[in-house]
């Protein structure tokens, strides 16, 4: 049982790990974006119509995995990064209130996935699925070890390996160094010569389509392609973003929070409670998040506080 409910923590969280790892990258840079919920929808939505492109390419006979990750993952990432360059373009050139813009487009985000999703074929979706929620058909074969270490999709192992990424990114390269300048004085990186507009620009695009494959994710793989119009991927979304305050903006930090998270998420299938406990354990990520910020406030640990730049837009003129 316990086998079962580790690997089913780390299933569950990767919806929230690729939440986290999107606008971790995004608040380095110094935005705070509160569209991650209707991105990651936007991605979702992104993610069923390469489906419905494949089939329509490659017809319904035998399905081809690759090919079907592929166009999935990449119409996936283009929705949500498009629902990225939105908020771009209203924040960072046109230098909207952030918050505003944010909430503007989850609101878009999930109405729009619910309004196009409602017309698509479900049943393409829960077979192209199939395809996606195992890369290593021998896990059984290996008993409990093959069960807590391969018994999943791409994507999961996809999502770790972007976290590991982007924490040497981030630690280890000139471009982070320079990313992360960007996020702490955007006047100090503008005057040694850095672009902020492209470095701002380039991280909210590439932070959102990776956020954007939670959406994809939950969809194609934990929902098994049967929940698409009625999927509450907005609360994952916000989810995703307590995870970011969680890990206290460390991306290996939060792959571990997003286990724990995607822990508490299942845990109550495993106890057998009431209604009024589920939605206890409902708040029982929100609360850790809390904890995790008084405690970095009592410790005042400077590497564990956000940019300082977070979430105040960059005028060039009042340098």
């Amino acid at each position: 049982m316990f086998a079962s409910f580790l690997t089913g923590a780390v299933a569950m969280g990767v919806v929230y790990l690729f939440g986290c790892i999107g606008e971790t990258l995004i608040e380095k840079a110094g935005n705070l974006n509160l569209g991650i919920p209707g991105i990651m929808s936007l991605g979702a939505l992104g993610g069923a119509i390469g489906v419905n492109l494949y089939f329509a390419i490659f017809g319904t006979g035998d399905i081809i995995g690759i090919f079907l990750m592929i166009i999935a993952i990449i119409m996936s990432g283009l929705f949500a990064a498009l629902g990225g360059l939105l908020y771009a373009f209203l924040t960072v050139t046109l230098q909207a209130n952030q918050n505003v813009t944010g909430l503007v487009l989850t609101t878009f985000g999930v109405g729009f996935m619910k309004f196009i999703g409602s017309s698509m074929d479900q049943s393409l979706l829960t077979r192209a699925s199939r395809s996606i929620k195992t890369l290593f058909t021998f896990y059984e074969d290996l008993g409990v070890f093959g069960q807590l270490f391969f018994s999943y999709g791409f994507l999961v192992y996809l999502a770790f390996i972007l976290a590991i990424t982007l924490h040497f990114v981030l630690k280890k390269t000139k471009v982070g160094l320079f990313l992360r300048s960007v996020g702490e004085s955007p006047q100090t990186a503008d005057a040694q010569g850095i672009n902020v507009t492209v470095y701002k620009y380039s991280a909210i695009l590439i932070g959102s389509a990776i956020a954007g494959l939670g959406g994809l994710y939950y969809v194609m793989d934990r929902s098994g392609g049967t929940t698409f119009v009625e999927a509450n991927i907005e609360a994952f979304g916000w989810l995703s973003v307590a995870l970011v305050i969680f890990s206290m903006w460390k991306p290996t930090i939060g792959m571990v929070g997003s286990i724990i998270f995607g822990g508490l998420t299942i845990l109550p299938n495993y106890l057998g409670i009431s209604n009024v406990q589920l939605k206890l354990f409902a708040m029982l990520p929100y609360i850790f998040t809390v904890i995790v910020l008084i405690v970095t406030s009592i410790l005042d640990a400077k590497t564990s506080k956000p940019p300082q730049g977070l979430g105040i837009n960059y005028f060039r003129e009042e340098r």
